[in-house]
């Protein structure tokens, strides 16, 4: 059994004279009646001699402890719910004399009801008067200190429920993070898209370029994968005759961690029989601007230092004239992958084993290219290669019809003119099973009963698949994929 420090011996000693006088110090059911972000909307115009008059009705809320002070037969304390903090005015006289005895032994912490009328201090702070106080559950671990508890920013992010009760900002994200998430759906909804679910666990890896996590069913005997991506069965509903769906949902991939990576994040895909490419541009910046109009009221963001607009209007630009800006290299022309080779290893690109032409320009795109893009810009044209679920270009070949949306050289979206032809996709997963021999870990595996679904015919299609935390940074101006997850992977603690 763990030692208690002097603290935490001092309030389980609390805890059991509150049980000595008949109390639970872990509490009961309260009706609460409103709280602090509501007692503002309704009185926060009022000033004291006003609200003096008014003789406002009683109210009960409900909330913890976070400031206290007081001597004799008065005392003050702010207790924050949800939405923020308020300031309660105790008075002996009003409360009676145990529940002021009550008032005074509370700690820091601890959880109370409150039943009052609304008045202005003369310092003019909103404020309750009790007329009850009700102590509901104790704290037997004092909160850190204010601007020293939780300096350890792991601390943070694994005590999550601690970092919510002190941090103003954390709370600001975990209630902007839904209300992002609703924007998405209304507006989706709105246009008829159907929201559906997809298995998690799977047999095949598909959908994108990723390692994935593994795990076994015992009673089937078999491993399976917990999904890297939701697209392929989402295109299957297509073939159904679903015609517009979307998923919002938890993926899993067994990568690296970072400022922008967790190995269980959340994207949205969404497909559209009879759109492409140019419909999916649309789409996407309807979902962003939206998205940024109803959290923050503007489409104006400053991000990473940078200024810009989310209204739509993005920019389009084709990733080899990307390239040709910043290198001089044009990879439309001719050229053999031998000659692209040796331009790889002249700009010190490594090429691995499997590498073709398409890995060549998307290796020279990222090196080059990706970190210099600060407004939102759609980046399409991307190789063959790389891209095994879009359709093929029919001026080129070598290029496909997808794009990539960046914002401060980060990844925001991803989008096809979804593959429909059974043959081409076919010989796509079979290049994906000798990438695979020659040492991607990322490559797709062959997924016959996806082939079998196309050749009953899926409809002209465009599809769309985007991250929900790196949206959520950027609106809510995160510095890393930890602030917005609630709960993210950490390191095992020694």
């Amino acid at each position: 059994m763990r030692e208690f420090t002097e603290q935490e011996l001092v309030r389980r000693e609390k805890a059991r004279e509150l049980r000595s006088l008949g109390i639970d110090p872990f509490g009961h059911r309260v009706d609460v009646t409103t709280n602090s972000k509501d007692l503002n909307e309704r009185y926060g115009a009022y000033s004291k001699e006003e609200l003096h008059e008014m003789e406002t009705e009683e109210e009960l809320l409900a909330g913890r402890i976070m400031t206290k002070r007081g001597k004799g037969k008065v005392g003050f304390m702010h207790i924050q719910d949800k939405y923020g903090q308020i300031q309660i005015y105790v008075r002996k006289d009003e409360v009676g004399e145990e529940n002021y005895e009550l008032f005074k032994k509370a700690d820091l912490g601890d959880i109370v009801a409150i039943k009052g009328h609304i008045m202005r201090t003369d310092m003019g702070e909103l404020t309750i008067k009790a007329t009850h106080y009700e102590h509901l559950v104790k704290a037997l671990r004092p909160l850190p200190e204010k601007y020293h508890g939780l300096s350890d920013v792991e601390e943070r992010f694994r005590r999550r429920y601690v970092d919510l009760i002190m941090n103003e900002d954390a709370r600001k994200v975990a209630f902007a993070r839904p209300k992002i998430i609703r924007s998405i759906q209304h507006y989706l909804d709105n246009l008829g898209y159907v929201e559906v679910e997809t298995p998690v666990l799977g047999t095949i890896l598909g959908g994108a370029a990723a390692r994935p996590f593994v795990t076994h069913h015992n009673t089937l005997d078999i491993d399976m994968y917990l999904r890297i991506a939701t697209e392929l069965p989402l295109k299957r509903l297509l073939v159904g005759g679903m015609d517009a769906v979307y998923e919002i949902g938890r993926l899993f991939r067994n990568e690296g961690m970072d400022r922008n990576h967790n190995p269980e994040f959340t994207t949205i895909e969404v497909y559209k029989a009879y759109s492409d490419l140019e419909g999916m541009m649309d789409l996407t910046e309807g979902i962003i601007s939206n998205a940024a109009m109803t959290l923050n009221g503007t489409y104006e963001i400053d991000w990473k230092g940078h200024h810009f607009s989310l209204a739509k209007g993005y920019k389009r630009a084709h990733m080899v004239d990307l390239i040709k800006e910043q290198t001089g290299i044009d990879f439309f022309q001719d050229m053999s992958l031998e000659e692209a080779k040796a331009l790889a290893l002249e700009h010190g690109i490594e090429v691995e084993e499997h590498f073709g032409y398409g890995h060549i320009v998307n290796a020279f795109f990222e090196k080059y290219v990706e970190e210099t893009i600060v407004e939102p810009t759609f980046v399409f044209g991307h190789p063959v290669e790389i891209s095994p679920l879009a359709k093929k270009n029919a001026k080129d070949p070598r290029f496909t019809e997808r794009f990539e949306l960046f914002i401060c050289g980060n990844e925001y979206a991803n989008a096809f003119t979804e593959l429909n032809d059974p043959i081409d996709q076919y010989e796509r997963f079979e290049n994906q099973l000798k990438e695979k021999e020659l040492g991607n870990e990322e490559a797709n595996e062959m997924d016959m009963d996806f082939v079998e679904a196309l050749e009953y015919g899926m409809p002209p299609a465009g599809g769309m698949g985007m991250g929900i935390d790196r949206l959520v940074m950027m609106l809510t101006g995160s510095e890393t994929i930890r602030e917005v997850i609630l709960f993210p992977t950490m390191k095992k603690k020694d």
